[in-house]
């Protein structure tokens, strides 16, 4: 079967460069749009991907289009935007000055707003949204590894009919929604934990065998789920339990939470938060579009958020160069004390 068009991944990440590489590998003309270190890996050591299930495909940087500014977007059928959230608005100004009127445009960030300022900047698109519920690492230069479980989540819509053969051969599901802001609340309420897995400095595993580290997200998330009680928000369930039931099971001693765990969701030993790579690089992290988006809707009830406001301001510290390192005992009680 031909491919649909040219697949623009822009913001080609760690997230960005998994997805090109399956879509790659099932026989979608890819180009890459992203940092100069990033692509130069690519183009060193072409682009290999892995996932936790041991599917594992290699593509060389000959069968791939390689760019650094949205002119290589040009032409695209569909575009993956995978930039931060912070860079959204930059980037929806750039492609809207490119990109055809008709191409579809997927975003597939965290955050909850990020279609909305797609869609004023390129009004002649079709923007939808995505989510993407797993971890990505980077074992070596140009090699992406899925480290935990999951699919693409995406908003069901007729302009991506055409695409989704390509998605399926790609073993990327996805799993199409009607309703994406409940999926995207769902997993922005997993999400409130990635300022705690930075701080700790620990791989998501070894932090989640932890209850201390597990209790401060039960704070994150059981402030977060009043506020959502009162706002009328529903999050979709990401994993297989109830979202109001997680911050109890969080709490659960070590040896119980592990059993019930790894029933849940496999995660691989080497996974960490987009979070914590943002800090080990000394980039700006996504704190406020995540954690931040419940201390906003907190003051929309005219009510206070202090857990999450407290990880919000903690990661803007550690970020000027603060403390960048906490044990689960020290940051349980900055928590309890907000």
């Amino acid at each position: 079967m031909n491919p649909p068009g040219v697949i623009c991944i822009y913001g080609a990440g760690q997230i960005g460069c998994y997805v090109g590489a399956r879509l790659a590998a099932a026989g979608a003309q890819v180009t890459l749009v992203g940092r100069e270190r990033v692509l130069d890996g690519v183009r060193g050591h072409g682009l290999g991907y892995s996932d936790h299930l041991g599917q594992r495909g290699h593509m060389p940087a000959s069968s791939l289009s390689l760019g650094l500014g949205p002119g290589a977007a040009v032409g695209a059928g569909l575009v993956l935007v995978c930039v931060k959230s912070g860079d959204t608005a930059e980037v929806g100004g750039l492609l809207g000055e490119r990109l055809t009127p008709g191409t579809v445009v997927l975003s597939l960030q965290n955050g909850l707003r990020n279609t909305e300022v797609l869609s004023g900047q390129l009004p002649g698109c079709t923007v939808l949204a995505g989510m993407v519920p797993f971890n990505v690492v980077t074992p070596a230069p140009g090699r992406y590894h899925q480290a935990t479980q999951g699919q693409l989540e995406l908003q069901r819509h007729a302009a991506l009919d055409r695409w989704l053969p390509l998605l399926r051969r790609a073993g990327l599901g996805p799993a199409l929604h009607d309703d994406m802001p409940a999926v995207q609340w769902g997993k922005l309420l997993l999400n409130l934990n990635n300022p705690i897995n930075a701080l700790s400095g620990l791989p998501i595993r070894a932090m989640l065998h932890d209850r201390t580290f597990r209790r401060c997200m039960a704070q994150a998330q059981r402030e977060a789920l009043s506020l959502m009680r009162a706002a009328g928000i529903r999050p979709a369930r990401m994993i297989p339990l109830s979202p109001g039931w997680v911050p109890a099971m969080l709490g659960l001693p070590d040896a119980l939470f592990v059993r019930l765990a790894q029933r849940m969701l496999a995660v691989d030993p080497s996974a960490r938060s987009s979070m914590a790579d943002d800090l080990a690089r000394g980039r700006t992290s996504e704190v406020d579009h995540i954690n931040g988006e419940i201390v906003a809707l907190a003051a929309r009830l005219g009510r206070d958020a202090p857990v999450n406001a407290r990880l919000v301001a903690l990661m803007r510290d550690a970020e000027r160069g603060g403390r960048t390192i906490w044990s689960g005992q020290d940051l349980l009680a900055q928590l309890s004390a907000a």
